[in-house]
């Protein structure tokens, strides 16, 4: 068979995503906050576009014949579905918006529910009593006009400073400000001093002489090259540097075990010893350079607020005071472009017009998505809301794509980085999707996170002298109607940072 070269006609459907249509995506995404600053980023660009009162309701003026964003506006309540899968109470809702066509923003896409784990670090959680070594240095205090004013010291600075105080040879302050340089923000040299050396071209005695002196700078424990150096230092600060206290801070991995027997026997002391010994290391400081970090703290902002209303209803307002009321002025559009004749000039304000109009119409998809998501999860966890983790329920992003008649992917968007403020405190809307654990009988089934929950509670309340297994936890569960294995009340327990058995009754034992 010859073969030749020859044209074909094929129909298929594509999703082809227009500029627009990716950046209505995108605003689902973003966070209350996010969308500030990004509407503040379009009113540079477009002329046509202001910012009315945030969240109000008030009437536009003259020239702002169109308003968009967030607008006080109740909407009916909303009834649960007739098919009785839950009997929530009623919801009420308020949203913003415009009229206008609604922007579809519903299309495929992967979902990933990954996120990284807290890590513990430094002496977090080697206290006997159970409770983490705490540091002296960056206490809690309020901040006053004054200080916002002021631009905080750094470490690098403090440090630098004190070494005005010192009098050094040209070669020793070469070296000091060399290993002031290699401080991390904990406060800790991590370069190997041999290296240093060997970069300064000159002999390891000096570097160590000079170390020597930095490390009786302030914040105590500065300069450490490890942990049992940092707390070492502080304690001859205190003039607590025993031998005893030398062998248990050389032993911390014991303490961090929970290991006491080998503990006191090591440092030849008796439990009351120990235990002040212990007392001592918590008011170390295991990183004194975070006194003077000049890193911000950003707090949660609530994206929608759910309260009981009247009558036993559930009220879901958007957060309006971090919402910009977005306005289109028309009556400046309607004059600019009477008064110009040029093709390009009246394309471009065309254009802006246009950006503004969708922009607006933007807002209000948004804000009724979200509202809408919100609203569904409050339906679907209402035991949650009333009466506690224990009454989570099992569920996932399928069940409310169906509840609401939207794709998986568009939710997995409304709830990224979202929160709701409810009376019981913020959750991040992915709180709430969590896995299921399969019923012993012929119940329902429950959730990870209330499994986890009674898990804690079931520790929290045993007493010393019966210390539960994870064995004697499946048991009890089991009772209790939840299949469950041993290994994963094991991932359970660690995930909750909660030791072991045997860690537990050696901690227990010692209070």
């Amino acid at each position: 068979m010859a073969l030749t070269p020859r044209l074909e006609l094929k129909h298929s459907q594509t999703l082809v995503m227009t500029p627009q249509l990716q950046q209505a995506i995108k605003l689902l995404q973003y966070t209350n906050l996010e969308l500030t600053d990004y509407i503040s980023q379009e009113i540079e660009k477009n002329p046509l576009l202001e910012i009315g009162d945030s969240g109000g309701n008030s009437d536009a003026g003259p020239g702002q014949e169109r308003d968009g964003g967030l607008v006080d506006m109740a909407a009916p309540d909303i009834a649960p579905p007739s098919d009785g899968t839950h009997a929530a109470s009623d919801v009420k809702i308020r949203e913003g918006g415009t009229d206008g066509d609604s922007i579809d923003t519903d299309f495929d896409n992967v979902y990933n529910n990954d996120s990284p784990a807290d890590l513990a670090s430094g002496l977090s959680g080697l206290s006997l009593s159970g409770g983490s070594i705490r540091g002296s240095g960056g206490g809690d205090g309020d901040l006053d006009f004054e200080q916002n004013l002021t631009q905080a010291e750094s470490l690098r600075d403090h440090l630098e400073s004190q070494l005005a105080h010192l009098h050094l040879t040209p070669a020793a302050e070469m070296i000091s400000r060399f290993l002031v340089d290699m401080v991390d923000e904990s406060g800790y040299l991590r370069e190997d001093i041999g290296g240093v050396a060997e970069r300064l071209d000159c002999s390891l005695a000096d570097v160590e002489a000079v170390l020597v002196q930095l490390q009786g700078f302030e914040p105590s424990g500065v300069f450490a090259r490890s942990l049992q150096e940092c707390l070492a230092i502080q304690l001859r600060d205190l003039d607590r540097f025993d031998p005893a206290m030398e062998m248990l801070v050389q032993n911390l991995e014991l303490l961090a075990r929970r290991d006491l027997v080998a503990l006191r026997r090591i440092c030849g002391v008796d439990q009351e010893d120990l235990t002040d010994m212990v007392t001592e290391l918590q008011a170390l400081n295991p990183k004194p350079g975070l006194a003077y970090s000049s890193e911000m703290t950003m707090p949660v902002v609530p994206d929608v607020f759910v309260r009981r209303g009247p009558k036993g209803s559930w009220i879901i307002d958007l957060n309006g005071d971090t919402l910009p009321r977005v306005l289109v002025n028309t009556s400046y559009h309607t004059e600019i472009f009477s008064r110009t004749s040029n093709k390009e000039e009246k394309a471009f304000i065309s254009d802006c017009y246009n950006s503004a109009n969708w922009l607006v119409k933007a807002l209000d998809q948004r804000a009724k998505t979200i509202l809408k998501v919100a609203t569904e999860i409050v339906r679907q966890q209402e035991g949650f809301f009333l009466q506690g983790v224990r009454h989570l329920r099992p569920m996932n992003l399928r069940m409310i794509a169906d509840a609401i008649s939207m794709h998986e992917s568009t939710v997995s968007r409304v709830t990224a980085n979202k929160y709701l403020a409810t009376d019981r405190g913020i959750f991040e809307m992915k709180y709430f999707f969590t896995s299921a654990i399969q019923s012993s009988g012929e119940g329902e089934a429950h959730a990870s996170e209330s499994v986890k929950q009674r898990i804690k509670e079931l520790i929290d309340a045993e007493s010393p002298a019966s210390i539960l297994s994870d064995d004697r936890i499946v048991e009890i569960l089991i009772k209790e109607r939840i299949d469950i294995a041993r290994r994963t009340v094991a991932k359970y327990r660690d995930a909750l940072k909660i030791p072991s058995s045997v860690q537990r009754r050696r901690q227990k034992a010692a209070v």
